[in-house]
């Protein structure tokens, strides 16, 4: 039915847990409510879509593994070269792996095909072509996460996270 973002006691973005969970932790006292959407669970509990632990979980540091899924959703979808908003892209090694190129976060960005065919087996700067920003590793792992639902109508959570 409806996720809701769980905050840590630091307001920093930790998980998402259903709406079940969030009312057991509301009602153990373990968490309190920042926001909600309107309705109403259970007479008249309001139905939370944001809550904060009361105490501080230490988050454990996890890398953000380097797929093409990962790298489409840090590029929003969209070619770094010509900004074509798209979902069948490909992945473009900046520098091609046939010159030594790697395959790393700031190595790959996002490129519609005919971009990616244009560049060839060439650099940016070889093919007379500019990215639109530098690819970069993203910060962090749970509000990396959490961002790919706010794309699908978490609106109201865009203000939690770190870098949306």
């Amino acid at each position: 039915m409806s996720k809701v973002l769980v905050l840590n006691a630091s307001y920093e973005p930790l998980n998402i847990c259903s709406w079940r969970r969030a009312v057991v932790l509301l009602l153990k006292g373990k968490a309190e409510q920042i926001e909600h959407n309107g309705k109403t669970v259970y007479a008249d509990f309001p139905l939370p879509t944001v809550i904060r632990l009361r105490s501080y979980v230490k988050i454990p540091y996890k890398e953000i593994s380097l797929s093409r899924r990962n790298v489409l959703h840090r590029d929003n979808y969209t070619c770094q070269y010509c900004s074509e908003r798209r979902h069948d892209l490909t992945i473009d090694h900046i520098i091609p792996r046939s010159r030594g190129g790697g395959d790393f976060w700031e190595n790959v960005a996002a490129a519609c095909l005919r971009c990616n065919v244009k560049k060839g087996d060439r650099t940016p700067k070889e093919a007379g072509m500019v990215l639109n920003s530098i690819p970069r590793r993203p910060p962090s792992h749970v509000s990396f996460e959490i961002s790919k639902h706010s794309l699908s109508g978490h609106t109201y959570w865009n203000k939690y996270l770190i870098g949306a």
